[in-house]
């Protein structure tokens, strides 16, 4: 029996010898009992230390992941953060719309004498365009009307020969048919137009049907319905030179194939041309 030394204090007992035990082989069917195909799937796992890293690396990204949407979070929370009441950071105070919100109803006294203040009203008056259309016509026919009256004035004075009433008092003709009418007609051809005109110092349409009648002592009246009411209508296949063509606020005598003898308007003069419309008829004095 061997004989261990005493056990120092604080100090471990030293190992025993055994040469027996130092000695002893492994077992040899240990050794031969696992095959070559067993060790296979063991020799291709993944060391322990590559594991071990993947999951360092996992946990990082992770870490990383959240830190990010942290931060959006963290941004898209700011506009609100941004309008709250009552912060006293000057980028989050409250503005004045946010104040006036919270402040309590308020009463306004308006005196008596502003409430009677008499309203006044800008003199003015809106125009419409038919009523500057309307004042434009006036203006133009107030302007034809004195030129109309000079133009009569220097007639009347550059004439000094009988009037229409005079000659048809005392007809310089004793007879009045067609052919002779016209052939009268024609010798005024050249007479200037004016309006109201009934003498060689210038005709208006019905002032010069009312002269040439007149020299064969037949009175009409300065207009042209009046002359038409004068006569009897007849088909146009039946007229003749001398006859009258008459149309809506106008006259003048027919000169055959479809013209007429007459003074047309202001500017031009006694003529003949074709007639221009087909809105007529013929009257016989």
């Amino acid at each position: 029996m061997a004989r261990f030394p005493k056990r120092r204090s604080g100090a471990l007992p030293p190992r025993p010898h055994n040469n027996t035990i130092a000695t002893r082989a492994p077992k040899p069917a240990k050794a031969a009992a696992a095959p070559a195909a067993v060790e296979s799937p063991v020799a291709t796992r993944r060391p322990a230390a590559s594991v071990g890293s993947r999951l360092r690396r996992g946990g990082v990204a992770n870490v990383t992941v959240m830190a990010v949407a942290a931060g959006l979070v963290g941004t898209l929370a700011l506009p609100a953060y941004a309008f709250a009441p009552g912060s006293d950071q000057p980028q989050f105070g409250e503005t004045a719309e946010t104040q006036l919100t919270k402040a309590q109803a308020q009463d306004v006294e308006v005196t008596g004498d502003v409430i009677a203040a008499p309203v006044s009203e800008d003199g003015f008056a809106a125009v419409t365009g038919e009523e500057i259309k309307a004042a434009e016509a006036a203006a133009a026919a107030e302007a034809a009307r004195q030129a109309a009256e000079a133009a009569m004035a220097s007639y009347a004075a550059s004439y000094s020969g009988p009037s229409a009433a005079e000659l048809a008092a005392s007809p310089v003709y004793s007879s009045a048919d067609l052919a002779s009418v016209f052939s009268v007609a024609q010798q005024y051809i050249g007479v200037p137009y004016v309006y109201g005109g009934a003498t060689p110092a210038g005709f208006d349409c019905s002032g010069f049907v009312m002269y040439v009648y007149a020299q064969f002592g037949i009175s009409l009246p300065h207009s042209a319905s009046g002359q038409a009411a004068a006569g009897t209508v007849i088909p146009e296949s039946e007229a003749q030179p001398g006859d009258l063509v008459i149309m809506d606020g106008h006259d003048g005598f027919y000169a055959g194939s479809g013209m007429i003898l007459h003074a047309p308007y202001e500017g031009a003069s006694v003529r003949i041309q074709p007639i221009w419309t087909s809105d007529y008829y013929i009257v016989r004095l």
